[in-house]
């Protein structure tokens, strides 16, 4: 056994380990032992992944008999070695700050409940990665959809979590369904269960593709089936949100990867799908987050904006790819796979911060916050480095991943077909708009939850979280600067030499600048002179109210008006008078209401179509054995058909 392999067993005897332990021990001590062998787990697998990445030696894995004819086998290459390194890099913030997280948890068997699937949901993530064929593939995704609907189900007595375990249920049983339809059209093809190259004609691998895009597509997020995010993340607790949102959104764009690159000659049109898909989950997820006033909602819509960045970016690969410029095509697939790593890092950042702050105020609504940067100070500078990352400032790993696919923008002027062009061109304008919302969305959250005074008495009440909660949110902010300042040594070790930036330099610039400034400002004047320290100005008013601050919704107004076309805003207003002519005003309400375009338009009148079609169906259950024998020979008669007909 050599030590990749030895790596990425010690990791699965660890996961297996940390899920079976709180069950067989049911104590505090049992849940800290787990969590910390699902932290061991990633740091081998950080060796394992960093082994692969430089080295590009691919291990060779026994194979494992799963049926008669069907072999488990497990194989590992620097793309998957790329998104291993991505869920090691979630894990130890996750593990460290659920040692104390989870001890929130209503009982000891929810507790324990809790430990135990964290790690079955991170080895099922890792299986899906590491495995070599769709046997394997399709279970461990099954594992890890049922792990992860299990956690978000962790409260099942909340009438929300019955919803958002519903939802959740049913798009990834869909998800489920179009990726075995793309495993079954594929093995037809190929004879074949393993992952391979596919040397066939495009028209040939036409429905693989297209269920294999919708399958992974539900499992993103990625506009229009993104609806189960916004209602599965406020439900589960906030550690597996992280995870959820920074790892298993990623599973899905390593799979849909893993197909393309596979594929010999892909069609034209494919990228052109795909770089729409991802144009319009990315504006329509931001423009939907901007409304919100649920924090983790909020954070929800944000993780389908930047997947379709990460679609748009692999849509441009293959366009320039199929052009025939490979530079482009490159540094577009290098940007799409290095701003998933940066998302799954800024994004469990942001919803680990979201859980302590919600922890210390016992509500998700932006509007109860305010003021907390000086109750949880440390909360409020983690934040802010996820805030800035995801808002894609420099000199932070958010900025880099979306400057290297406006570089693969500015220089496609070179694509001979116009209409290309004129699509590109599209996109790039639809991209920069949505990283304009995006720094709104962010300055929007931060300052509304953490600046200015408190609104209520839970925001003036809360406290800073323990040290454990903490640290896990400080490693992966931690990460986010460092993999910002290093981006072009990493990507350069890495061997893409891209032309990025050295983010590094371009970080002591900003210090320093920074560093002048406030010496300046604090040494501005007599040293002499008496400092004086005194409440802002407030328009002559004496003491400033927390009533006179923005809130979430008042932020967000001027965009929900210049997007009603999208919200479908309804506003209605009531009001009352002292007098009979109406003339002195004495009270009134004012409501906006947003449609749930997506919810009341598409997946309700679906879910009545179905309905209504189950009910007709149930109305051939007579209860009767002759007309059921008539149904199984008709079965039958159709299967034989069928068959002969695929023959």
């Amino acid at each position: 056994m050599n030590l990749p392999e030895a790596l990425v067993y010690g990791a699965f005897i660890a996961l297996i380990a940390g899920t079976i332990l709180p069950f067989l021990y049911r104590s505090k001590n049992a849940r800290k032992t787990s969590f910390g062998l699902s932290f061991l787990s990633s740091i081998l697998l950080l060796a394992f992944a960093g082994i692969i990445l430089y080295t590009g030696k691919e291990p060779v894995f026994p194979a494992f008999r799963f049926l008669p004819g069907l072999d488990f086998t497990l194989a590992a290459d620097r793309l998957s070695a790329g998104f291993i390194l991505l869920i090691a890099a979630v894990v130890p913030g996750v593990s460290i700050y659920s040692v104390e997280y989870v001890e929130h948890a209503k009982s000891e068997a929810q507790k324990n409940f809790w430990a135990a699937l964290t790690n079955l949901f991170i080895l099922a993530m890792l299986m899906v990665v590491l495995a070599g064929n769709m046997v394997g593939f399709l279970v461990f995704w099954e594992i890890m959809s049922l792990s992860s609907l299990m956690l978000a189900l962790h409260d099942y007595t909340s009438e929300e979590n019955k919803k958002a375990g519903l939802f959740y249920f049913i798009m990834t049983s869909l998800s489920t369904a179009f990726l075995f339809m793309g495993f079954i059209s594929l093995f037809s093809l190929t004879g074949s269960a393993e992952f391979g190259k596919l040397n066939y004609p495009a028209s040939v691998l036409t429905l693989p593709f297209l269920c294999l895009f919708t399958g992974f597509g539900i499992k993103a997020g990625i506009v229009p089936f993104h609806k189960w995010l916004p209602y599965a993340h406020p439900a589960a607790p906030s550690s597996i949100s992280a995870l959820m949102s920074g790892v298993m959104l990623k599973v899905a764009i390593y799979g849909f990867l893993r197909f393309l690159l596979s594929v010999s000659a892909p069609e034209l049109w494919w990228g052109t799908l795909i770089l729409v898909a991802g144009s319009l989950s990315a504006v329509l997820g931001v423009i939907y987050a901007l409304k919100e006033s649920d924090i983790k909602r909020l954070l929800a819509y944000s993780s389908i904006e930047n997947i379709g960045i990460i679609f748009l970016g692999i849509g441009l690969f293959l366009i320039f790819k199929l052009e025939g410029l490979q530079t482009l095509a490159l540094l577009s697939l290098a940007g799409a796979c290095f701003h998933a790593f940066n998302h799954a890092l800024f994004k469990s950042l942001l919803f680990l911060c979201a859980g302590s702050v919600v922890h210390a105020t016992g509500t998700r609504s932006i509007e109860a916050f305010g003021g907390l940067v000086k109750r949880m100070p440390h909360t409020a500078a983690f934040f802010l480095i996820g805030s800035v990352s995801i808002a894609g400032l420099p000199p932070t790993n958010g900025f880099v991943s979306e400057l290297m696919l406006f570089q693969a923008y500015f220089y496609s002027s070179t694509v001979p077909d116009p209409l290309l062009k004129v699509l590109l061109i599209i996109t790039l304008s639809v991209f920069a708009l949505t990283s304009a919302l995006a720094a709104t969305l962010f300055v929007k959250l931060f300052g509304i939850t953490f600046l200015a005074l408190p609104r209520t008495k839970c925001a003036k009440e809360a406290t800073e979280v323990p040290k454990p909660m903490l640290l896990g949110e400080a490693l992966p902010a931690a990460f986010c600067i460092l993999s910002g300042l290093f981006s072009s040594r990493i990507l350069a070790l890495l061997g893409f030499n891209l032309g990025i930036p050295d983010m590094l330099l371009l970080g002591l610039i900003l210090a320093a600048s920074c560093g002048l400034v406030w010496f300046a400002v604090r040494n501005s004047g007599s040293s002499e002179s008496p400092r004086i320290s005194k409440e802002t100005w407030g328009c002559g008013i004496l003491t400033q109210q927390p009533t006179m601050e923005y809130t979430s919704t008042g932020f967000s107004e001027p965009l929900v008006v210049i997007f009603k076309k999208i919200y479908r805003t309804e506003i209605s207003s009531t009001r009352t008078y002292s007098d009979t002519r109406e003339c002195i005003f004495k009270e009134g309400t004012a409501r906006i209401h947003l449609i749930k375009f997506f919810e009341e338009r598409l997946y309700l009148p679906a879910a009545s179509a179905v309905s209504l079609i189950s009910f007709q169906v149930s109305r051939m259950q007579n209860g009767k054995l002759d007309t059921y024998v008539l149904y199984v020979f008709i079965a039958v008669l159709i299967l034989i058909t069928f068959t002969r007909y695929l023959a």
